[in-house]
């Protein structure tokens, strides 16, 4: 399609469209954020408490991981498919049932760190913005998984500050993230681009 004499490129397009979510990245990350906080600052809560406030956290990294599966124009969607439905039963496990043993809750999140660490790992190769920052996020997530895995009489104050600190990492990471895409969605169009669309 040609505008104004320029062609339009499709790739410059479908960035647009993907940053237009760029609010739901940020909120994400700001629940994150805040159930890492908590769980720092209120290690002395009941063991059901921190369940169930990852438990949320989880369920709604799972439910946006979902809305992403059903966009055609999301990358690796079998991967994100995975991690939605691993987030999903997770989540409802620890909010539904939340395991009375601080072993249980830790090698739940320990599989579930493990679990979301590799495939965000994998899907950052193919991501083109922001690799870097999802690496390091994955690789948290997976090096404190194995922590809490390779320690199996884990307490629940270290329990509870390596969740509170993936937590906030993965805010980060998010929120860093949510604010690139919102830049990138807020780029003036070169002239003749806004009128096609």
């Amino acid at each position: 399609m040609i505008s104004g004499g320029r062609d339009l490129d499709p790739a410059d397009e479908e960035v647009r469209r993907l940053t237009r979510l760029w609010w739901l990245v940020v909120a994400l990350g700001l629940v994150s954020l805040a159930a890492g906080v908590i769980v720092i600052l209120k290690p002395s809560n009941s063991l059901k408490t921190l369940a169930v406030i990852v438990g949320i956290f989880v369920l709604l990294d799972g439910i946006a991981e979902l809305i992403l599966v059903f966009d055609r124009r999301t990358a690796n969607r079998g991967l994100v498919a995975v991690l939605a439905l691993l987030d999903l039963v997770v989540g409802i496990l620890l909010i539904r049932h939340p395991v009375s043993g601080v072993k249980a809750i830790a090698l739940l999140l320990a599989i579930w760190l493990i679990a979301a660490g590799v495939v965000r790992l994998v899907i950052a190769f193919d991501t083109h913005g922001d690799r870097l920052g999802r690496f390091i996020v994955a690789a948290i997530e997976i090096v404190f998984g194995i922590v809490i895995v390779a320690n199996p009489n884990i307490g629940f104050a270290t329990l509870a500050l390596l969740v509170g600190l993936a937590f906030i990492v993965n805010g980060i990471g998010m929120i860093a993230f949510g604010l690139l895409l919102r830049a990138v969605h807020h780029q003036p169009r070169p002239p003749g681009l806004a009128a096609a669309t």
